[in-house]
């Protein structure tokens, strides 16, 4: 049994809860960090004060990334954790690209349009990480053009981290290219019984809904 740590609505968490699903693991998933707060003792296993953190009998794991890595070399050989080394390589880059570029770019659009109250956002960063994105999304896109997944023909741990935030990014009202590669790709990956459930759940077009959406989400598994 694993027991993730962390609110359902938040991106981070849903690459583990995704991953779980992929690798048909049980699991239990307390809500943590957000409107929910963090419990007393949560500094004790992640210091960081930050979700997801996951446990697995005696081990504690904590940063998104590190979480999936953990649980596809430990429950999913063959499967999320590729058996051959190319495609093992690139999925592992893809994921580091994710958190190093599009992570960041698309936050700034993400916290201003929906985090933050309409009078508060930062115009300038909405802009910057909507160009941005349009960049970073279209590089992922011509990768894609001879390949249904990240790192080939199925899908393994590289997709996760870029499958959990193009939800949201292609769900946003913003203008972006038109990315026919990505589209395809992420009908796939929607396809998938465990992303739906986990991943592509609602989550408002401002702060007041975005709220509602989390209340709404509370226990569930």
């Amino acid at each position: 049994m694993i027991t993730v740590y962390g609110r359902r609505n938040s991106v981070n968490v849903q690459k583990v809860m995704w991953t779980l699903g992929e690798l048909d693991l049980e699991y239990e998933r307390h809500d943590v960090g957000g409107s929910h707060g963090y419990p007393a003792d949560y500094d004790d296993m992640n210091p960081n004060h930050t979700v997801p953190t996951i446990a697995d009998g005696d081990l504690t794991v904590w940063e998104s990334n590190a979480c999936v890595r953990y649980l596809a070399r430990t429950y999913g050989a063959d499967t999320l954790w590729s058996a051959d080394a190319t495609a093992l390589a690139t999925a592992d880059q893809w994921m580091e690209w994710s958190t190093a570029n599009v992570g960041g770019a698309f936050l700034g659009i993400f916290f201003n349009l929906i985090r933050l109250p309409a009078d508060q956002a930062d115009q300038a960063a909405i802009a910057a990480g909507i160009k941005q994105c349009a960049t970073l999304f279209t590089r992922l896109d011509q990768h894609l053009a001879d390949r249904d997944f990240v790192a080939g023909e199925s899908l393994t741990m590289g997709d996760i981290p870029l499958g959990a935030m193009a939800y949201r990014y292609l769900a946003l009202d913003i203008e972006r290219p038109a990315l026919p590669n990505v589209r395809r790709w992420y009908e796939r990956l929607s396809s998938r019984t465990a992303y739906r459930k986990h991943v592509m759940i609602p989550f408002g077009t401002n702060v007041a809904e975005w709220d509602i959406e989390e209340a709404k989400n509370a226990g569930i598994q």
